[in-house]
């Protein structure tokens, strides 16, 4: 049987503050963090998630370590970074780091919210030296962000764990979730900062072709509007207006 897979955007960003798109990969700010432990405390099922998958930019790295904390400490979950969850666009902010420099510092991220976590859980195989390169896959066009948004639903679709997050950003989540419901181009995302939802796949995928729908009480619980972020809105539209 697949899995369950809540997906949660990222804690506030500083990019997030002052449409500031031109920091490279940056880290979560004090409201970020705090946005986290709120997560932290309104997730419902934090006891039953057996693996956490995050987008290998900071931000993500960091909302999943805080939101998710007491069960990294606790029972030393598996944590894999996962390139193709990585934000759409080619703007700095969406811009992630080489490899070495995050097989370094994604373990402190982690441990400056969960210590007690055990590194040898971490897992960076699937961070290649090209994957922030923004090109192949990887490239801010409507057909790499589509290809590489069912390869990864096709990718989870197969593991074998039961439940399982994913930590990964605004404009991605919409060609994750085939979903556009409460996207808006000013708003830029239907999703707020550290919003989780919960969703399953759909009878028909399997290992060819998987699809994800939403079972309608997650979003609707949190009662959260979504949030207005400039960055996002140029984010779409630099998709959406990519040539091949």
């Amino acid at each position: 049987m697949p899995p369950t897979l809540y997906v949660i955007r990222h804690g506030q960003g500083e990019h997030n503050v002052n449409d500031a798109s031109h920091l490279r990969d940056p880290l979560l700010t004090a409201k970020g963090k705090e946005q986290c432990l709120e997560l932290q405390q309104a997730f419902p099922v934090p006891q039953d998630i057996s693996l956490i998958l995050a987008s290998p930019l900071q931000r993500t790295i960091q909302t999943a370590a805080y939101a998710f904390a007491p069960e990294l400490d606790a029972r030393n979950v598996s944590f894999i970074l996962t390139p193709n969850a990585q934000e759409i666009s080619g703007m700095n902010c969406d811009i992630g780091h080489k490899v070495d420099f995050i097989r370094e510092t994604a373990p402190r991220l982690i441990h400056e919210a969960a210590p007690s976590w055990k590194v040898e859980n971490l897992d960076t195989t699937l961070v290649k030296e090209d994957w922030n390169s923004k090109k192949g896959i990887y490239a801010p066009t409507l057909t790499s962000v589509r290809r590489r948004a069912a390869e990864l639903r096709k990718w989870i679709w197969s593991r074998p764990e039961k439940d399982i997050v994913l930590v990964t950003h605004g404009g991605f989540l919409h060609y994750l979730t085939e979903d556009w419901t409460g996207y808006v181009v000013e708003r830029g995302t239907g999703y707020q900062n550290c919003e989780y939802r919960k969703l399953e796949f759909t009878p028909e995928s399997n290992a060819e072709e998987a699809h994800l729908v939403e079972p309608g009480s997650s979003r609707e619980k949190q009662g959260r509007a979504a949030g207005l972020d400039a960055h996002v809105v140029r984010e779409i539209e630099e998709v959406e207006n990519a040539i091949e």
